[in-house]
């Protein structure tokens, strides 16, 4: 497979690549934001490691929706 640069790109998959860039930031900024204005003793594990994990991973959205799914103690 040879490489291409952002020119060589169709305007639609720009728009993806664009668009599934934004929707993971926007994930990754509200799991943090959540993390932090959540108490300890409602987070499954350390909320360090989920931190790191979640500012560290590419991942596509995938760590901040685990955070919400599985990270979050339900009352």
């Amino acid at each position: 497979m040879t490489r291409r640069t952002w020119q060589e790109l169709s305007p639609r998959s720009r728009r993806l690549i664009v668009a599934g860039g934004a929707v993971e930031g926007l994930l990754k900024v509200a799991a943090l934001v959540d993390l932090a204005r959540r108490p300890a003793g409602q987070v499954r594990g350390a909320k360090a490691a989920w931190a790191a994990a979640i500012v560290l991973t590419g991942s596509v959205g995938t760590v901040p929706l685990a955070y919400f799914v599985w990270g979050v103690r339900r009352s």
